[in-house]
């Protein structure tokens, strides 16, 4: 309806007798209009851009520049998007209250660091508060700028009545379709988060993702979602566990419409859950970064891992983008078959940087071991100058931006090194990747990320290729680690030393600080336990580690010297001398070091299948450690007598001859008791500080 016909309508109705009457009625339609427009509009920018919570609305600007949208991002919490305050007001706060408009009844908001401080000047800044003592939003009435000092409002926003903080919300259960798919209901915890409570898989199928789209049912025409530790693996079997799944890259659950359990290559539905409508739910408060890359093809091979490349003549060029540590390595190469993607055998680059520059390095992969001399000749992950061949990468660019190492290099597809496979474009490529932790020499440890399945890229394309999605980030707590373990009994004279797998995030690596090898010493039972051992007193250790030196995995002396990383044997003859050998080393004429305590293989294995990343869902080493199987030879263990006396340090490690990072901490003592009143010692060695401390104060 046109502005002049609402006017005439009016004027009937009302009766315009003057021309002055009309005119204010005019005036009246025109700034109705008007306020609508400006409502509509307003709603229409706070569902611009990323979903950031339920809006509030703007804050009423009064004094000293304050201005900013405010959203509800849960029942406790508010985002504040461009916030501007001149930080001239002279005892001011966030402040809320419940009281019908701001004022001195009502409570200090701690600032977006969860501090009480006098507030700073603001520009233009995003940050999230959170109401004190599990306040919520539904229990005040408006937040404020507020000056406590002058009882004087800079800025607020009202909450409105009735008001629906974003919460989890409960959806359905997944349809019983077929490979016993089954779940309880589904949570939709924020905008990109599902968690999936005692969900159901028989892992049977034969390349099934979780799978996400839009439309009424799940097709084809969906894209894969990473599992619940990021892989785009086909998935695993599940049997009733909780997990959560997070939406690729800047995708919400505003943008699909159901999740599947898919098989693509019977393009089946197995089951799936319907995401409703309208949710109100927390905003997601994941780190979305998108990713760049500048050749035209793009290959998503893990959550955080990207490989892009292009083909030009006789040659390719490569780019690996992953969100890791700073120091973190990137490995992508041809697999050793021909028909699977395999480690062993396979021709790799390691990407990395340090401080100063970007790395690539040719690798050849003979064993799932370090680099070690098998009777002469270097076996294991070995770089290809070490085994008698050409790095044949070259290094173009390398850069590390919001948290993403990127480096870019080249190769021939065909090299002339006869240790490099070859790059076909007439047919698929399979290829293996992984990603994880340098040691101490720049070497890689053993990879933290890696795949189970298949990877089959095809090089040469007639379109470009592009399943890469924006890099996200969600700040989770370090997993607990598995218990500390202490030998410090008196009369335990004789240890049993054997390997076994190191464990994940909570094993080895997480309670030494230490990178890992894949495998670690079992010292009567208990992964590195620490041992206390009085000066004095024999010690004997059965080592059952291996005696075979054709073995790159498993020949492993035990050796007691007093550097943390073991692996006396890879060291240069520089290094050597800088460490102190304390048992298990006798040395040649020639000054050669030779092990004395190599006895049979003893070694605590996983079972056939086992995924061993999955060892952190083990809460305790307990637990982990039912679950191995134990394979020990006949041979009678190699003994290694220890007798420490007075020249041993107070710490000495245990460790392998040959790789690093297997062993930790021996304690020598002087006398058991003192071990055992240590506590009590500490704090009576703290109480008489303090009691020094007050006293000085007394005497001033």
């Amino acid at each position: 309806m046109t502005l002049e016909r609402q006017r005439n309508v009016l004027c009937q109705r009302y009766a315009c007798a003057t021309p002055k009457a009309a005119l204010l009625l005019t005036l009246y339609i025109t700034v109705f209009l008007f306020s609508l427009l400006s409502a509509a509009s307003a709603e229409g920018e706070e569902e611009d851009g990323p979903y950031r919570g339920k809006y509030l609305g703007k804050l009423n600007s009064y004094h000293h520049q304050v201005s900013g949208d405010v959203y509800a991002v849960n029942e406790f919490t508010f985002l504040i998007v461009g916030f501007n305050y001149d930080g001239n007001g002279a005892d001011t706060f966030f402040w809320a209250g419940a009281s019908n408009r701001p004022g001195p009844q009502g409570f200090i908001v701690p600032d977006e660091y969860g501090k009480t401080n006098i507030l700073d000047r603001y520009h233009n800044k995003d940050f999230t508060l959170t109401l004190p003592d599990r306040k919520k939003l539904t229990e005040i009435k408006w937040l404020a700028v507020y000056d406590l000092n002058n009882q004087n409002n800079f800025g607020d926003v009202y909450i409105p009545e009735e008001f629906e903080p974003p919460r989890t919300q409960t959806g359905g259960t997944f349809s019983k379709r077929s490979h016993n798919v089954s779940s309880s209901s589904i949570e939709i915890v924020d905008s990109k988060t599902i968690r999936i409570m005692d969900f159901t898989y028989d892992g049977r199928g034969k390349r099934t993702f979780f799978w996400t789209g839009v439309g009424a049912q799940p097709s084809s025409r969906g894209s894969k979602m990473p599992d619940e530790r990021g892989y785009l693996d086909p998935i695993r079997r599940y049997n009733k566990e909780t997990i959560e799944l997070e939406l690729p890259g800047d995708k919400t659950i505003f943008d699909v419409d159901w999740i599947s359990v898919y098989d693509v290559a019977d393009n089946e539905n197995f089951g799936h859950v319907l995401i409703p409508d309208g949710l109100n739910v927390p905003p997601s408060l994941v780190k979305i970064t998108p990713y760049e890359f500048s050749l035209p093809n793009c290959r998503q091979l893990h959550k955080d891992l990207q490989v892009s490349w292009e083909v030009f003549g006789p040659q390719i060029t490569l780019q690996l983008s992953g969100q890791v540590e700073k120091t973190d390595y990137m490995s992508f190469g041809i697999s050793g078959s021909d028909v699977s993607s395999q480690m062993i055998g396979s021709d790799v680059v390691v990407a990395y940087l340090d401080d100063i520059r970007g790395y690539t390095v040719d690798y050849n992969i003979t064993s799932l071991a370090p680099c070690v001399q098998v009777l002469g000749q270097n076996k294991g992950v070995c770089r290809d100058d070490v085994v008698g061949g050409l790095d044949s990468f070259q290094l173009n660019t390398y850069s590390r931006k919001d948290g993403i190492n990127t480096i870019s290099f080249r190769r021939t597809l065909k090299s002339s090194d006869d240790g490099d496979k070859e790059i076909f474009l007439d047919r698929s490529n399979y290829v293996v990747w992984a990603f994880g932790q340098l040691d101490s020499n720049n070497e890689p440890a053993f990879h933290t990320h890696y795949p189970k399945s298949d990877i089959i890229i095809d090089f040469n394309t007639t379109d470009p290729v592009n399943d890469c999605f924006s890099f996200t980030k969600r700040t989770r707590p370090p997993p607990q680690l598995w218990e500390r373990a202490r030998i410090s009994d008196a009369t335990v004279r004789t240890f049993n030393a054997y390997l076994g797998p190191s464990g994940g995030i909570r094993g080895y690596q997480g309670l030494t600080g230490h990178v890992s090898s894949g495998l670690a010493w079992y010292i009567n039972g208990y992964m590195i336990p620490e041992l206390y051992l009085k000066r004095g007193l024999t010690y004997t250790f059965k080592v059952r580690g291996g005696n075979n030196p054709h073995s790159p995995e498993h020949y492993h002396p035990l050796v007691i010297t007093d550097d943390p990383q073991g692996g006396y044997d890879r060291l240069s003859d520089a290094k050597q001398s800088e460490i102190r050998v304390l048992a298990g080393v006798e040395f040649t004429r020639r000054g050669r070091p030779k092990p004395t305590a190599a006895g049979p293989l003893c070694l605590s294995r996983y079972p056939e299948n086992y995924d061993r990343r999955l060892d952190d869902d083990f809460a305790t080493f307990k637990k982990f450690n039912r679950s191995l199987l134990i394979t020990c030879s006949d041979e009678p263990p190699a003994l290694l007598e220890i007798t420490p006396n007075i020249t041993w340090p107070d710490t000495v490690y245990y460790n392998s001859f040959t790789h690093g990072n297997m062993g930790w901490k021996i304690h020598i003592v002087d006398n058991y008791s003192k071990l055992r009143s240590a506590a009590p010692c500490l704090s009576l060695t703290w109480l008489s500080a303090l009691s020094g401390v007050l006293l000085l104060l007394l005497l001033k």
